[in-house]
């Protein structure tokens, strides 16, 4: 359906801006350093690693995020990955959009995309397309690590309102963490009250500041 189409422009011909939310769907200073610096250090990955650990995300984009934590995963078994998207990109935006990162194998999704549904012997992903309010409540999984990967809260305020960051304590196992870029206020105390221990650390390149989490 055209209204659950991601809609872009392209800053420099290289990186994808949404034009709903007037907001890049990866950091200007690095997206893939970001990412690791982030998603990956912020959840204590690949430490944590084990085959059939369960990775959640809110805010799928360019597949960039999920392509990094594979990456980031050498050894045997199967990482599990699910991500919420309303308005996923079409193949062909999110093939030139990942050839930012020529580091980065993109044939996990593009051998795949736009089918939702991935599966291999290193990554069984679901891609779960629609509102995040009511999807992630029907979801019956719970996450190992949530990378909260929205945009930013003050461009796209409902996906990180009160009501969703409990749903994202509902549905994170014992010992489970968040890592997001933002360190919005209004943000933390959301995920302090959904059940996490919630920490402002060092950000990503001129960002100050970020937050990380543990389920108490």
């Amino acid at each position: 359906m055209s209204d659950q189409t991601a809609h872009l422009e392209w800053r420099d011909g290289v990186i994808p801006v949404s034009t709903r939310f007037d907001d890049p769907y990866f950091s200007l200073a690095g997206g893939l350093d970001e990412t690791r610096h982030v998603f990956l250090a912020g959840n204590d990955l690949p430490a944590r690693y084990r085959d059939g650990f369960r990775i959640a995300e809110l805010g799928f984009g360019t597949g960039l995020s999920m392509l990094t934590a594979l990456d980031a995963h050498r050894g045997a078994g199967t990482l599990h990955f699910t991500s919420f998207e309303a308005y996923p990109m079409g193949r062909a935006d999110i093939e030139t959009a990942l050839k930012a990162f020529p580091t980065l194998d993109p044939a996990p999704l593009l051998d795949h995309w736009p089918a939702t549904s991935i599966r291999t012997d290193r990554l069984h992903a679901d891609i779960i397309i629609g509102d995040a309010r009511d999807t992630l409540a029907a979801w019956d999984g719970k996450a190992d690590a949530w990378f909260l990967d929205g945009f930013s809260p003050a461009k796209n305020p409902e996906l990180w309102s009160p009501e969703l960051m409990a749903q994202v304590g509902r549905h994170t196992a014992t010992g489970g963490t968040f890592a997001t870029y933002t360190a919005a206020g209004h943000v933390r105390r959301s995920l302090d009250d959904a059940g996490f221990d919630v920490s402002r650390v060092k950000g990503f390149g001129r960002k100050r500041h970020m937050s990380v989490g543990r389920l108490r």
